[in-house]
């Protein structure tokens, strides 16, 4: 399962209803964060999670609407007692960014790792979710990202009795074990069914529209997609600011063929998303115009 939270939907700068960028993500004991704008300690509270949990933070790019929660955030872990690592992950050039947090925010009692991406492209693990981070089109160095939750394939019964293996042996090839029995080799493919189907989620934002997000985002079960403008005669205003629309992130969205759409990251302008509620679902029908807060669980599909 994969629960995901948009702490706060808001782009540039904080409004009163709304906090600025940050989607927190839990999957199996593991508590990770998409960007941190300010304020994000304070939603994180309002919402009732945990700061102490978070071990992990992706920021797509170094704007201060993305990553100035970082030493509120990383305070108040300190303050509740965390001792375990976290880790960031970010753009080349996150070392520095991290040097200027810890100058504000003294005395972290724990450890704080960092890895900076090299490539258009970096794939990585973060608990039971695959990470894929990808170059998008901004101002500066900006990555989108794809969590990828996997499934095992079935154990299947009927191929394991076939084998004349002890019962005891099918949790071991059940786990990815290879077993030995009376002088023959059992590997885990001859015991499971077909692949089964995971979860997908892709989060972008900051950026232009290009066809690599489209790629990543491809048949997700959810894309998480800038809706920075609404207002047509914005458009210029968007490709020079390098963001997107909300005309502009649902036309991917359809040609993706993802199953729903979320926006966020909404300009200070954009008072109320919801005027062009219409408008963005005459190209993506399954598209939500989201709040601070919005919140979402993502099972497993059983046929």
């Amino acid at each position: 399962m994969l629960d995901l939270c948009l702490l706060g939907t808001g782009g540039t700068v904080p409004l009163p209803e709304r906090w600025l960028t940050s989607l927190l993500v839990r999957c199996g004991g593991t508590s990770m964060l998409i960007d941190c704008g300010e304020g994000t300690q304070i939603t994180l509270n309002k919402q009732r999670y945990s700061v102490k949990q978070i071990d992990t933070i992706l920021l797509t790019h170094f704007h201060a609407d993305h990553t100035a929660g970082l030493p509120g955030l990383l305070l108040s872990m300190a303050k509740s007692d965390r001792t375990e690592p976290v880790t960031i992950y970010g753009p080349k050039g996150l070392g520095d960014i991290l040097k200027g947090v810890l100058t504000v925010a003294r005395y972290i009692p724990f450890e704080l790792r960092y890895r900076e991406y090299e490539n258009r492209e970096e794939v990585f693990t973060v608990g039971n979710m695959k990470i894929t981070a990808f170059a998008v089109k901004h101002s500066v160095p900006t990555y989108g990202y794809v969590i990828d939750v996997q499934r095992d394939p079935k154990f299947d019964v009927e191929k394991a009795k076939k084998l004349n293996l002890p019962v005891k042996m099918w949790g071991l090839l059940q786990k990815g074990q290879t077993v030995e029995f009376e002088g023959n080799t059992y590997t885990p493919d001859m015991v499971l069914g077909e692949a089964r189907k995971g979860i997908k989620v892709t989060y972008v934002t900051d950026t232009r529209p290009t066809d690599y997000i489209t790629e990543h985002a491809m048949r997700s079960d959810l894309l998480i997609a800038e809706g920075m403008y609404g207002d047509p005669e914005k458009q210029e205003k968007a490709e020079y600011n390098k963001h997107m629309t909300m005309q502009e992130s649902a036309a991917i969205a359809a040609k993706a063929g993802v199953k729903e759409l979320w926006f966020t990251h909404y300009s200070p302008s954009l008072k109320d998303p919801m005027i062009y509620e219409d408008i963005v679902k005459g190209i993506f029908a399954n598209c939500v115009i989201t709040e601070d807060g919005h919140h979402k669980e993502l099972s497993f599909e059983e046929k």
